[in-house]
């Protein structure tokens, strides 16, 4: 598992009508704020802040095509080609990574192909790297490379 050390954030967030809301920074929309969306700011922030990943390569919950089906990815990462780069799957806190969590992700990433997966809850995260057709674990974040 990749250790995750979150980044003090002063996040907004607003009730509205019995319900809380969050900005999310990157996007400049209020969302719902739910547990799965409280993961994936906080996740956001890390990779912005810590790992240092430029905002502006990072899309957030964009729709792509599986056949037929419609699906939603979390967190996709583009390299400065604009390539997509990393996908990461957020689930919350209380969703076990398990092996349903890294097949949803490795199904995405037949639509996106992409060399970096990751999959979090908050509290753990796993990441992989696609080599050779293979995924190998891998202990830290990939450092961004300008």
């Amino acid at each position: 598992m990749i250790r995750i050390e979150y980044p003090s954030f002063p996040f907004r967030i607003r009730e509205e009508e019995g319900r809380e809301f969050i900005f999310d920074e990157l996007r400049k929309v209020w969302i719902r704020l739910t547990p799965e969306e409280w993961v994936r700011q906080n996740f956001l922030q890390y990779l912005v802040q810590v790992m240092r990943y430029p905002a502006s390569l990072i899309a957030v919950e964009r729709e792509l095509k599986l056949g037929e089906l419609k699906k939603r990815f979390d967190v996709l990462v583009y390299n400065r080609q604009h390539q997509p780069w990393m996908m990461v799957e957020c689930k919350a806190m209380e969703v076990n990574l398990d092996e349903t969590v890294l097949q949803q992700v490795l199904r995405y990433n037949i639509a996106v192909p992409v060399p970096f997966l990751v999959i979090t809850n908050g509290h753990y995260c796993a990441g992989f790297e696609k080599r050779e057709q293979q995924l190998q674990l891998i202990d830290t974040l990939p450092v961004f490379v300008n």
